[in-house]
């Protein structure tokens, strides 16, 4: 079983969790649903959005939906917001696409946003912090850890 920080802290702060292992390559929130035979709207995904000034944002949305700029701009009080480029997104935090988490990034200076659909569910899956590893979590107590701010923040996809 892969032990990273992320799953450190979480045994640390007592934290119920389930992890699962993919394969290392980057896949859609969406195909992680597939192979793991579940509701792609429980898997979150993390994405890195750039204000015009301040810091990034990480924005936690259902593989389902997508990031709604102008929902997250006005949830910032900012006049625009964008979505960090792969290489932006990997060089601000240091990990990959695919396996940027929320949990590897507390502490880091990153505002969180979590779309408000998270709340609707008990738990939801979320990325361990690198490619292929995945963490299942009750939703109250990602909240507990990460002090995101919660807000629509999303819309379907398509």
């Amino acid at each position: 079983m892969t032990v990273n920080n992320i799953i450190r802290m979480l045994e640390a702060a007592k934290v119920r969790y389930q992890i699962f292992e993919l394969s290392a390559e980057k896949i859609s929130a969406i195909d992680t649903a597939t192979i793991l035979s579940i509701p792609p709207e429980i898997v979150y995904k993390t994405i890195v959005i750039l204000p015009l000034k301040g810091k990034p944002v990480l924005c936690i949305v259902s593989a389902t939906q997508t990031v709604d700029l102008k929902k997250v701009a006005s949830t910032l009080s900012e006049k625009k917001v964008h979505i960090a480029s792969q290489a932006e997104a990997e060089k601000l935090t240091g990990l990959q696409t695919g396996g940027i988490s929320p949990l590897a990034l507390l502490n880091k200076g990153f505002r969180m946003i979590i779309d408000s659909s998270a709340t609707q569910y008990e738990q939801i899956h979320i990325s361990g912090g690198q490619r292929g590893l995945n963490i299942r979590i009750y939703t109250e107590d990602l909240i507990k850890l990460i002090h995101p701010i919660i807000a629509s923040i999303s819309t379907p996809l398509g």
